[in-house]
């Protein structure tokens, strides 16, 4: 699952990144890790239904994965591992390619509705500390 190839695969595959958990609070990983990869080039919409109105790092919020109306890449989750199998579900429900679950955040069972749907997973990983590991 955690392979260099897919990891690989995902970050130099993707372009849109669904943000779950995404915080408009600067200190928080979600926060830092969304600015680096806006930095990085990619496109990335933060979902947090409790930020609903607002915009994080100039993108607007959404409320769910349901509301974003173009292709996902990939969607990188910062919840906790229970919370991670609803992220994932809804990430299967939209079609997204991958799923990353950040530093931390292991769901064997939600990793498996995943690969079963088709989807590459990565789990207790952060892109942020990936990409310049693969030199990407």
């Amino acid at each position: 699952m955690n392979d260099d190839k897919i990891i690989r695969k995902i970050l130099e595959s993707s372009k849109t990144i669904a943000l779950v958990g995404a915080s408009p609070r600067p200190h928080r990983a979600s926060h830092q890790v969304m600015g680096y990869l806006i930095a990085k080039g990619y496109r990335v919409i933060p979902v947090n239904p409790t930020e609903v109105g607002a915009s994080i790092l100039g993108q607007p919020v959404r409320a769910s994965l349901s509301e974003i109306d173009e292709p996902i890449d990939m969607v990188d989750i910062f919840r906790n591992s229970v919370d991670a199998g609803d992220a994932v579900d809804d990430a299967i429900a939209v079609h997204a390619k991958s799923i990353w679950m950040q530093l931390g955040v292991v769901n064997e069972p939600a990793a498996e509705r995943a690969h079963a749907a088709g989807m590459d997973v990565v789990m207790d990983r952060c892109p942020a500390l990936e990409i310049p590991r693969l030199n990407l």
